[in-house]
């Protein structure tokens, strides 16, 4: 079974054609970090402009890469929520015509579920259940007991920032380019981690917060500037990137011993953090578990993992979801 998926709930738009939930066989992604660098962040109109123009010449360059046509899709997959308002509705409309055009289902997919089934991806026969499962990316900060497909507890959330927001807006604070993620983890490598005390919140509880992380590098920049001191930017990044990553590894390894669970997937762009992987891969042989990291390029947006993930639902035969389909802002993964 071939699902064309299309992803476009932030600021990539992605198109994908996926073969039994397992095999890419194209995969085509459209940034817009350039269009939003110079604004510090997303411009939800903006990106909905740029979802509008860059879609349907990536619908030609995904079925030209895999050699396939139209005719030889058997579904359609879109991500319907979370996400901007405006951007779900450019892929969800266009969704929506390709599929009474070409008169195949249509299968609304949840972002964050798509992320998870990135991994199922990269790791199709290896990942059994049940699983624990950390989210991480710009908008979400979660911990998952994964216990089937489609079958999920929240265990833990944030109450403010997510992890990936935390990023980016201590790189807005220390004058940094975006996205802040990979340029926050590019620099931390020549600073010293143990250079600030910043704080590690909420320790004891399985919800994350990191506003007041945030909150202490503002405090730290503002003392240093009012001190008149030129701002060690790798040893900010280095002392914030430590405190991020301790406290997401300190509430999951605690599940994992608590709940004595044997498999970890780690999903959503924060995944890609060099810090994180090499600190789990440690923590993984110490603990005696197994940790799932997708590659690269399928740790940000893309709509590989939204093809991916509607096959698996698609083996519960969901309703066909054509002129049905509503975009959610606001898509909890407790409400699938």
């Amino acid at each position: 079974m071939i699902i064309l998926g299309i992803e476009s709930s932030c600021d990539e738009t992605a198109v994908a054609l996926v073969e039994n939930g397992r095999r890419i066989l194209s995969s085509e992604i459209r940034s817009q970090i350039e269009e939003h660098k110079i604004y510090g962040g997303v411009v939800p109109e903006l990106a909905s402009r740029c979802h509008v123009e860059a879609l349907h010449p990536l619908l030609n360059s995904a079925l030209e890469n895999a050699g396939l046509s139209y005719t030889d899709v058997d579904a359609i997959a879109v991500t319907c929520g979370p996400g901007l308002q405006g951007a779900l509705l450019v892929g969800v409309t266009a969704a929506e015509t390709l599929a009474w055009l070409i008169d195949r289902p249509l299968i609304g997919v949840n972002h964050l579920e798509g992320h998870i089934y990135a991994n199922f991806l990269s790791f199709p026969d290896q990942i059994e259940f049940p699983l624990l499962v950390l989210l991480v990316s710009g908008g979400h900060t979660q911990l998952l007991q994964m216990d089937g497909h489609g079958m999920y507890q929240v265990l833990g959330g944030t109450r403010d920032d997510a992890i990936g927001e935390a990023f980016d807006k201590v790189a807005r604070l220390l004058g940094l380019p975006y996205p802040g993620g990979p340029v926050i983890d590019q620099l931390a490598q020549s600073g010293n981690p143990e250079a600030f005390p910043f704080p590690r919140s909420m320790l004891q509880e399985q919800d994350f917060s990191f506003s007041g992380l945030k909150t202490a590098v503002l405090y730290t920049v503002r003392k240093l500037e009012q001190n008149k001191q030129e701002l060690p930017i790798a040893d900010l990044c280095a002392s914030f990137q430590s405190a991020a990553i301790d406290t997401l590894l300190e509430k999951t390894l605690r599940l994992i011993e608590t709940k004595n669970i044997k498999q970890l997937s780690v999903t959503g762009g924060v995944s890609a953090n060099s810090l994180l992987r090499s600190r789990l891969k440690t923590a993984s042989q110490a603990q005696n578990f197994q940790v799932f990291m997708p590659p690269l390029q399928l740790c940000t947006d893309n709509a590989a993992m939204i093809a991916a993930c509607a096959w698996y639902q698609w083996q519960k035969k969901p309703e066909d979801m054509r002129f049905k389909l509503q975009t959610r802002p606001r898509y909890p993964l407790s409400q699938i």
